[in-house]
């Protein structure tokens, strides 16, 4: 055995060892398509989705359109059928009066909001399904 120099035990530079390599070689992993990928370049998967999309806001907007021409539509028939309730006096309004020109506009902004409200979620769900990866 020998003896270890005057002043401490050798030191050896530190050297680094190399363990892995870059994966300059190795194909890359593909990364799926993004639904705004498949949007963007118009293929059929971005039909379907824009389709999906097109098909909620057409189906709330009839929807919110039927209930409010539905509500003034049956105005008349509920006047026809109860003649009493047109001499009735709101506000010094006779009631059928009333409800067209003064009711309508609330109603109409409610369903408004409503409308805008809904349209929102569905895009933001829509959002959520197109960014999956």
């Amino acid at each position: 055995m020998t003896a270890p120099p005057p002043g401490g035990p050798a030191q050896r530079p530190t050297q680094r060892v190399v363990v892995t390599s870059p994966r300059t070689r190795a194909p890359r992993a593909r990364r799926p398509y993004s639904g705004t990928r498949e949007i963007n370049e118009q293929s059929e998967l971005g039909a379907v989705y824009m389709r999906t999309l097109i098909r909620a806001q057409r189906r709330l907007g009839l929807s919110v359109c039927f209930v409010v021409c539905g509500t003034l539509g049956l105005l008349p028939l509920l006047f026809a059928i109860e003649p009493a309730l047109g001499r009735v006096r709101v506000f010094g309004l006779g009631l059928p009066w009333f409800l067209l020109c003064v009711a309508t506009f609330p109603m109409l902004l409610l369903a408004g909001w409503f409308y805008v409200r809904q349209a929102e979620r569905s895009e933001r769900e829509f959002a959520e399904l197109v960014e999956r990866p």
